[in-house]
């Protein structure tokens, strides 16, 4: 009997040790701290408890919101990596729920498309080195490939990037139809073509040779001009203009 009470003892006292971030000091919740200092101020751990809003509470298991922002970061040790996550590899980690992988997966891709539109205020593309240099830090790790258009003014200024398929790339999925309608809806006067290999290495396909044909030559018919197909990978890049395959 005395040995049955030290173990229901030690269960109290360790569920007593969970705080909810509600009853932590003022001053260490991440949400008034990024009130009164800011968001440079907040870790990566600290945002996305932010973004989680609340933990879990239950007899067995009770972590904060901040406990399963570390549990995320310890699974996927970079930002980017989350952005090829879905929400069902999400709800792999304890805590996380169809709601929270969510709310999770939409806050990450507003913080994209809104980076990406403004770049396209600010850079401007003179070669095809330019445009590998800013897209492998952002594509090469991604686990699944993904083709984006890059739309360009007269002058080659970035006016948006567009995603217009995630998955191996084939000429059912990337189809011409889908390229150039954005194009014409943003009037762009060019566009380059760029895709990742999560293999690591950058050569073409067949199947990607065979799409960036497609393409070209029905950009040309619309009168939109096809500057480059660029594919990033861990180990560089390839150009089809650099190699004159286009």
């Amino acid at each position: 009997m005395i040995v049955k009470r030290r173990k229901l003892f030690k269960k109290q006292e360790s569920k007593s040790d969970y705080l909810p971030i509600n009853r932590w000091p003022i001053d260490e919740r991440p949400r008034e701290k990024l009130i009164k200092y800011g968001c440079e101020y907040l870790s990566n751990s600290e945002l996305l408890a932010i973004m989680l809003r609340t933990g879990i509470s239950n007899n067995s298991h009770s972590r904060s919101a901040l406990d399963l922002a570390k549990a995320l970061l310890s699974k996927y040790k970079h930002l980017n990596e989350l952005l090829d996550v879905s929400a069902s590899e999400l709800t792999k980690v304890k805590g996380i729920g169809r709601a929270k992988a969510c709310q999770i997966i939409a806050s990450l891709e507003l913080g994209r498309r809104a980076l990406s539109e403004k770049n396209g205020n600010n850079v401007r593309f003179r070669c095809s080195e330019e445009v590998a240099n800013y897209y492998i830090p952002l594509l090469k790790s991604l686990k699944r490939e993904q083709f984006r258009i890059l739309l360009l003014n007269i002058k080659n200024k970035l006016i948006k990037e567009v995603l217009i398929s995630m998955g191996s790339l084939s000429s059912s999925i990337v189809h011409p139809r889908e390229v150039l309608k954005p194009a014409i809806q943003a009037s762009a006067s060019a566009l380059i073509f760029i895709h990742n290999h999560p293999s690591g290495d950058p050569q073409p396909s067949m199947d990607d040779i065979e799409i960036t044909r497609r393409l070209v030559k029905s950009c040309a018919i619309m009168g939109i001009e096809a500057l480059d197909h660029i594919i990033v990978a861990d180990s560089g890049y390839f150009s089809f203009k650099k190699k004159n395959m286009m």
